[in-house]
């Protein structure tokens, strides 16, 4: 089968795709596995990580973050809130507006699971060198920030 060049980009993109979820979702099996010991979810942890960075961010400001719509966060949010891991705290110049804050527990909890997530991904990527971990990281950032513009540009449609 003699393929065109543009079927040979295309297969290679597939393949690529391919073998990026492949890794993705044994790396994400892993990191629910570590989370589950600390009775996290990987969204929760998500939400604790940035909640830890930046205390008193906004629910809006942790969705644009997270990339997920504000309905979701809000029961995201509820289920942290009910485990004590999160408070929300009314914001004083916009009583619609709630901060975010992690409590006692979910700091403790946090400032756990955090290394030993840290500690199971350094050795799943064990395998790879500081420059080849380097360059994966450019690779990610450069596919990030093309698939970013392309976002922002009105798909053509077929009439």
């Amino acid at each position: 089968m003699n393929l065109s060049p543009s079927t040979r980009n295309t297969k290679r993109s597939i393949v690529a795709w391919q073998r990026l979820t492949r890794v993705y979702q044994q790396i994400a099996r892993r990191e629910r596995e570590v989370l589950l010991a600390f009775h996290l979810t990987t969204a929760q942890f998500d939400v604790l990580s940035h909640v830890w960075r930046a205390p008193g961010m906004s629910q809006q400001a942790l969705a644009e973050r997270l990339l997920v719509t504000k309905g979701n966060i809000c029961g995201l949010i509820d289920r942290l809130e009910i485990s004590g891991l999160v408070e929300r705290r009314p914001a004083p110049q916009d009583r619609r507006s709630h901060h975010l804050y992690l409590t006692e527990t979910g700091a403790l909890t946090f400032q756990q699971a955090a290394p030993a997530l840290e500690q199971e991904l350094e050795h799943l990527f064990r395998g790879l060198s500081e420059d080849e971990l380097h360059s994966l990281s450019g690779v990610f950032n450069r596919l990030e920030q093309y698939i970013s513009l392309q976002n922002t540009i009105p798909m053509e449609t077929e009439q």
